[in-house]
């Protein structure tokens, strides 16, 4: 047999072989593009990100036996100028970078990624906890505790653990526990161990709940309590957050009410924050819709209303947008 025939048929032998293997790997591409036309709280006016834009690429890989490999890479980044956010402070894999297993006890990932109670708070604001404008969630949940105050090149994170660990259960009549921790001591002034968080999770028929607590490295703690109750094309939501500084007595504590309310294609959005922290009060109050001109891609409309106890803080912000989900 000559040589020629035979690399033909090792070639064939390894293809046979490759392509059940590759069949059962996927691959995917996803993100969300936003810019939007907004006057923010400073009284300038901006053409930019309102919500997140990002690029993520995920993938599974079936190892048999109901087991299952994945991964996530996810940058985030500014539409209109291209560039990473926060570029020059935050890694370019921003958003999320693990590896993990799949199966019937859940899934483990490692790597950076959202912690157990950013992960799923979002669930009980009306615009998600991603919205520059209208979000009270955004500017009074987990204020005075970022998830590690140097994990950004020297720059404080507020929602991604690195160097993580990250654990989702399976839901069980109707409860699900999410955990996440580092077993290392990242190197920044006053930190006083490693840091973890953990979220359990209740969602079923009409009703939603969520308990948390997170502690990050350098000992500042936060407690999240949320709820949330649909009924028809409307839901009502609360959530009630206690962030305290390690170093001091430094507290602050929040409490969020929201609503929706859909109309055929458009929903309608209101919320409200109060957060006090030692002799400080501030109110938070937003609007908005949102239109679905198809599944992908939708217009909105923000507006927010900042009542801070110091006057300079204060200040009314609106915009209109556009995203695209792909």
């Amino acid at each position: 047999m000559r040589w020629s025939t035979c690399l033909s048929l090792g070639c064939a032998t390894l293809l046979s072989t490759a392509l059940p293997a590759s069949a059962q790997s996927r691959v995917s591409i996803s993100g969300l593009l936003d810019a939007g036309v907004f006057r923010s709280f400073d009284k300038t006016s901006e053409l930019g990100t309102i919500q997140r834009s990002h690029l993520a690429l995920a993938g599974m890989e079936d190892l048999g036996g109901g087991l299952k490999a994945t991964f996530r890479l996810s940058t985030r980044f500014d539409l209109d100028t291209g560039q990473s956010e926060g570029f020059g402070k935050k890694p370019f894999w921003h958003d999320e970078s693990t590896v993990g297993l799949r199966g019937s006890f859940g899934q483990v990932r490692v790597g950076r990624a959202l912690s157990a109670m950013w992960a799923q708070d979002w669930q009980f604001d009306p615009w998600a906890n991603f919205n520059r404008i209208s979000s009270p969630a955004w500017y009074q949940w987990h204020y005075l505790t970022p998830t590690d105050r140097a994990s950004n090149n020297g720059f404080a994170e507020y929602g991604r653990m690195a160097n993580g660990i990250f654990y989702d259960s399976p839901t069980v009549a109707g409860f699900t526990l999410h955990l996440s921790g580092s077993p290392e001591r990242t190197e920044a002034p006053g930190h006083q161990g490693r840091g973890y968080s953990a979220a359990l999770n209740y969602d079923q028929g009409a009703l939603a709940g969520m308990l948390a607590f997170e502690r990050n490295g350098s000992g500042d703690k936060d407690t999240f309590v949320a709820g949330k109750y649909r009924f028809g094309a409307a839901a009502v939501m609360a959530a009630w957050d206690y962030s305290r500084v390690a170093q001091g007595a430094l507290s602050a504590r929040a409490v969020t009410l929201g609503a929706t309310y859909q109309v055929g294609a458009t929903t309608l959005k209101a919320g409200y924050g109060r957060q006090r922290m030692q002799e400080q009060t501030n109110h938070f109050y937003s609007l908005g819709a949102d239109h679905a001109l198809s599944k992908r891609t939708t217009l909105y409309a923000s507006l927010g209303r900042k009542g801070y106890a110091y006057g300079a803080d204060s200040g009314t912000s609106f915009g209109v947008g556009v995203s695209h989900a792909f």
